[in-house]
């Protein structure tokens, strides 16, 4: 590990726009929450076909599925509400979010957007009550995790950087490029004092 002139005289190493001095790059709060939420979606929607995997809709009168009265009900799975739309769903949510994480811009665009998705989520089944569009049953725990998994992905988003490029700082506080006025100096910064 070779410091660049101009890095600070304590053994500050200057790292490069793709990460440390070996080129290696932490992930983002977005990238965290896509692989986080991402695994534990697509366990949920593994499991959850456990504890139903009927794929009954609202105005269905299945009582085997659970619902009376036209009323969808789904079977309850560590207390949140579930049936096989519903575990479908959180299958394919899994399955983008960790689709996604691996790169900076993608992660962020994909919890942003799917933070804004589940809060919308998290809106309709508090107004209903019972289900989203008729197809997904929902209970107050669910409610809860759509607000919090909403919240979560916008946040995340909205921290994290989309590429790289976006940081142009070094440990040394320096910046990455040379600005223009450096390049009349060979493209070499001044020490920092």
């Amino acid at each position: 590990m070779s410091t660049r002139p101009g890095a600070r005289a304590g053994g500050a190493h200057y790292s490069n726009a793709r990460g440390d001095a070996e080129g290696r790059q932490g992930m983002t709060p977005a990238q965290w929450y896509c692989l986080l939420a991402g695994i534990s979606l697509l366990l949920a929607g593994i499991l959850g076909f456990i504890a139903d995997a009927t794929f009954d809709i609202a105005g269905g009168t299945d009582p085997e599925g659970g619902n009376v009265g036209g009323a969808l009900q789904g079977d309850s799975f560590l207390g949140f509400e579930v049936n096989g739309w519903h575990n479908i769903v959180h299958i394919l949510s899994g399955l983008l979010l960790l689709a996604a994480f691996r790169r900076r811009g993608p992660a962020k665009t994909v919890a942003l957007a799917f933070g804004i998705t589940y809060g919308l989520v998290a809106i309709i089944g508090l107004i209903d009550g019972n289900d989203v569009l008729g197809i997904i049953p929902v209970n107050p725990a669910d409610n809860i995790l759509h607000i919090a998994l909403s919240a979560l992905g916008i946040l995340t988003g909205l921290m994290s950087r989309g590429n790289h490029r976006d940081s142009d700082r070094s440990l040394a506080g320096e910046t990455q490029k040379p600005a223009v006025a450096d390049r009349d100096h060979g493209g070499h910064r001044a020490g920092v004092r």
